[in-house]
């Protein structure tokens, strides 16, 4: 997954977990593992009926697990995961590495038509469209704008359109038309800069598709569900499938089959909080591809919205010294979703924590529950 409202709701709504960091320090001093009960309790307190309905978590820490929910959404719920689908893509694309059939310096030229290529990225009156490479796409560096958060030529963007009830369809084709009428943002790989936006994993999707001449919704299901045996977890191609719970934006529940199933390869996937933890320990432990090419995701951090950077195709949250000065704050590595999903690892305790509170409008909501749900975890 700024245009100017997501920007100031993502700094706006951070900035009480800033101020809810300093109520949780003591508590992150027990000598706990899982404490079931007080996890429970943080869940059913996050439900507050005007901006969270209902909660779905899953925990790991070591051999120990702890599902759980409240409100709305049960433990096993299906849920649609958004942008945290990006990490699922990285996974990919380092699979294809590991086994020599793409780079990530190569140009995406090497992948694309020329009618895509055509206009893609023009800076300044230069054209850098064909200087855009792989790691550019992953790492957010590209400059492209964002076809789903930019403004349209209409003034507005498709999530302030979703935001109004306004469901809609695209096309990869339309999506990439889009982001052509938008003013990109540098040039690719300008140095230490990077725009978050979703026509990066348009494109990626595109390219994993003519690379393996398959559709993404296979793809996914080979060289991920399947391997792993995630049941649960598809690309959300049917408008027609009513079976995932609507997403709240604010008060309101909103239905938007037709842009769920237009995401695919940026934020298109539905899964379980479960499964969404069996993928990323997966992610981490070199069962989905060598470990080596974790050093090559955290081989560069830039700020894409505060305190979240990003690397090559996955998040890092942090929240700076200052506001913890006793003690520090846990590091959270993978991925969040504009509809409230989040899938993290946190080394410092070896917990990885997945899950969504299925909220579009703060997205500041999962943070502040996963701080609160790390801090009972010794």
């Amino acid at each position: 997954m700024t245009i100017k409202l997501q920007l100031i709701a993502q700094k706006t709504s951070l900035f009480l977990i800033l101020i809810s960091a300093f109520s949780i320090q003591e508590s992150m001093a027990q000598n706990i593992k899982l404490p079931r009960e007080k996890l429970q309790l943080i869940l059913d307190k996050n439900v507050d009926n005007k901006e969270i309905f209902g909660n779905a978590i899953f925990i790991k820490k070591s051999q120990e697990t702890w599902l759980g929910s409240a409100g709305n959404l049960k433990g096993k719920s299906q849920y649609f995961i958004a942008s945290t689908t990006k990490l699922y893509i990285t996974a990919i694309v380092f699979q294809l590495c590991s086994e020599g059939r793409i780079r990530l310096d190569d140009p995406i030229s090497m992948y694309l038509p020329e009618n895509i290529m055509r206009g893609l990225h023009k800076y300044k009156g230069q054209d850098y469209s064909g200087e855009i490479t792989i790691k550019h796409l992953l790492a957010q560096t590209s400059g492209l704008p964002d076809y789903f958060q930019g403004k349209k030529p209409t003034g507005k963007s498709i999530l302030a359109e979703l935001g109004e009830g306004k469901d809609q369809s695209w096309t990869f084709e339309e999506a990439i038309a889009l982001s052509k009428t938008m003013k990109p943002h540098f040039k690719p790989g300008a140095k230490k800069k990077a725009h978050y936006s979703d026509t990066n994993f348009q494109l990626l999707g595109k390219i994993l598709e003519t690379l393996l001449q398959n559709k993404i919704n296979h793809i996914l299901d080979e060289r991920i569900c399947k391997p792993l045996e995630l049941n649960r977890t598809f690309m959300y191609l049917n408008p027609a499938d009513k079976s995932i719970p609507n997403i709240y934006y604010g008060k309101e529940s909103r239905e938007m089959p037709l842009a769920m199933s237009s995401f695919k390869a940026d934020g298109g996937i539905v899964s379980t909080a479960e499964e969404s933890a069996k993928f990323l320990q997966s992610f981490f432990d070199g069962t989905l591809f060598p470990t080596e090419y974790l050093n090559e995701a955290q081989s560069e951090w830039n700020n894409i919205f505060f305190p979240i950077q990003y690397g090559v195709g996955m998040m890092k949250f942090k929240l700076p010294r200052i506001f913890s000065p006793f003690k520090a704050m846990p590091v959270l590595y993978g991925h969040s979703g504009l509809s409230g999903a989040f899938t993290f690892y946190c080394k410092e305790k070896n917990v990885f924590i997945c899950g969504t509170v299925n909220q579009i409008k703060n997205p500041s909501n999962s943070y502040k529950l996963m701080l609160k749900l790390l801090a009972e975890i010794q």
